[in-house]
């Protein structure tokens, strides 16, 4: 029999200061890849790309966290616990973009949801939590400021 662990989700306001860091590194990286001539090679795609490769390598290569996450203490999984793979990294990546298209709900749903995912989570199939070790897992949704403890 495996030993489980608890995950505490994240919640969205760590999950929202992770992503203006990804997005300000990301941002002078794009910088970097234009003044050096990217923009010949990836054309309008360029921000895509690039997004795509540092969520991407981050993700899969350093257990979840991107620097963003990294500072904040956070990581991403699999809905089973186990770390996720460049396909899924690519759905998560792609779910950004869905997210932002229908004006911004797909972010905003996180805040509603159950648990905490947006739709890039959904279909992905992935969670944000606190970083810990990564074996089995069982989610506990963060406790509201009001709530009692059972």
């Amino acid at each position: 029999m495996q030993e489980q662990h608890s995950y505490e989700l994240a919640n969205v306001g760590d999950r929202l200061v992770a992503i203006i860091v990804d997005t300000i590194i990301l941002g002078a990286l794009s910088g970097i890849v234009i003044r050096i001539g990217g923009h010949w090679l990836l054309g309008g795609g360029l921000g895509f790309f690039v997004g795509l490769l540092y969520n991407g390598y981050f993700w899969t290569q350093h257990n979840g966290q991107t620097p963003g996450k990294a500072l904040m203490g956070l990581r991403v999984i699999k809905v089973d616990g186990s770390q996720i793979s460049a396909f899924d990294a690519f759905i998560r990546y792609v779910g950004y973009y869905i997210n932002s298209a229908f004006m911004g709900l797909g972010w905003i749903w996180s805040i509603f949801d159950s648990r905490s995912q947006g739709w890039h989570d959904k279909l992905a199939g992935t969670y944000v939590v606190r970083a810990q070790s990564m074996e089995k897992v069982t989610i506990i949704k963060p406790k509201r400021k009001n709530e009692e403890i059972a």
